[in-house]
């Protein structure tokens, strides 16, 4: 019968092994840095039925000012109460250029004209900022409600985001958007809906869900 290995081999197999394992991965990311030497700006859907979508747009937000980068928001379909992340920028980030349509939900307006025409204002506002190359990040909150209402052109939009200066990043938030809007997109992010509190009949939470 042969010996079976004391724990301590056991242990040092397990750590080369382990070791070994972090090299290749090491190697391939490596590889992967190594060949991404595109230098230019970024286009990022973050989409999907998924709660944080806006706050993972302004956590980038954050990231931009960082380094000490210009940056635009401009928020299509929100309502008058401002979310935390908003006071903040509104209170203690006056660099942000922030404009808000303001206009609330479209199921609580039931306006499709009034809608539409608070879009175009607020898409003004948002076609400046993707020709302004002095911006280095430009979000555009919930932009996709307004192709999916077609309270916007889409061929319209699309251009705008891609014929922006080559520098700028941009990050377009919302449900849906359409294959047009993600074809053009170097990034897609989804964000599932897995479970929500809501549904179990918690109240949204402030610094939390807004």
């Amino acid at each position: 019968m042969s010996e079976q290995n004391p724990p301590e081999d056991k242990n040092q197999q397990k750590e080369e092994r382990h070791k070994k394992s972090m090299q290749k991965q090491k190697a391939n990311v490596d590889a992967k840095i190594a060949a991404a030497d595109i230098e230019q700006g970024i286009a990022l859907l973050l989409t999907g039925n998924g709660k944080g979508k806006s706050s993972s747009a302004f956590g980038m937000v954050l990231r931009a000012l960082g380094y000490g980068q210009k940056v635009g928001v401009v928020q299509f379909i929100k309502g008058q109460q401002m979310s935390g992340e908003e006071l903040y920028i509104k209170n203690q980030c006056p660099a942000v250029t922030l404009y808000q349509m303001g206009t609330g939900f479209t199921w609580n307006t039931q306006d499709r004209s009034g809608d539409i025409a608070a879009a175009e204002t607020t898409w003004q506002q948002a076609s400046a900022m993707l020709a302004d190359a002095s911006y280095d990040l430009v979000v555009l909150d919930e932009l996709t409600y307004m192709l999916g209402y077609q309270y916007l052109d889409e061929t319209m939009v699309l251009d705008a985001i891609r014929n922006r200066p080559a520098e700028q990043s941009v990050v377009v938030t919302g449900r849906g958007g359409g294959t047009g809007l993600q074809e053009i997109m170097d990034t897609v992010s989804e964000v599932k809906d897995i479970k929500h509190a809501f549904r179990a009949g918690i109240k949204a939470r402030k610094g939390v869900d807004y």
